[in-house]
């Protein structure tokens, strides 16, 4: 992968690298664990030319609507203050990233980093252009939270091999989409 030139009106947005999406959690990614490595290299990279580092993160209430238990399509994960719903142990951010947490209403969901958040609006305010986008899932949270930014008028691009989806079948699908919608996606 070819690096990307950070600069200060960049923002690394680094999609729901938390412990129940990886192996061994509630709801895990095959090859999420493998990412971190490489994550914390684009972080460092993407830290150390002044772009914006942003983490989200599921933080669902104990009786989350998405829960099957609720008639949702998921089973329980990512409980708020649970290790589940912890960033993954090795991922590195640096002390000023912004924490973004999604999916806190009991009976609303959000995939997205920029549902209910007003991260599009703290972005602009501090003059980011320009939102790169990784993390898991590829074809869930990632792609919502890439789509969301682009509506939301900033440039984007999808960094597809720091990304892990829970249907690799539907990567192809995924792709075309975002590219639809003006999203560059780099393998």
């Amino acid at each position: 992968m070819t690096p990307i030139d950070y600069t200060p009106s960049d923002a690394l947005l680094v999609v729901d690298m938390q412990n129940d999406f990886c192996e061994g959690g509630a709801l895990a990614v095959a090859g999420g664990s493998a990412l971190v490595p490489a994550i914390n290299t684009e972080i460092a990279t993407a830290h150390a030319t002044g772009a914006l580092i942003v983490a989200s993160r599921d933080w669902h209430p104990v009786d989350h609507a998405s829960f099957e238990h609720r008639g949702g399509p998921w089973p329980v994960h990512c409980v708020q203050d649970t290790p589940g719903a912890a960033f993954h142990p090795e991922l590195e951010l640096p002390d000023d990233t912004i924490r973004v947490s999604k999916a806190t209403a009991f009976d609303a969901d959000a995939y997205s980093a920029f549902d209910g958040t007003g991260l599009a609006g703290y972005l602009r305010d501090r003059g980011i252009d320009r939102v790169i986008v990784c993390g898991l899932a590829l074809d869930v949270c990632v792609k919502a939270t890439a789509l969301d930014a682009c509506r939301e008028g900033f440039a984007v691009r999808l960094l597809e091999a720091l990304s892990a989806a829970v249907n690799s079948e539907a990567l192809t699908e995924v792709r075309g989409e975002l590219q639809s919608a003006g999203i560059e996606v780099r393998p």
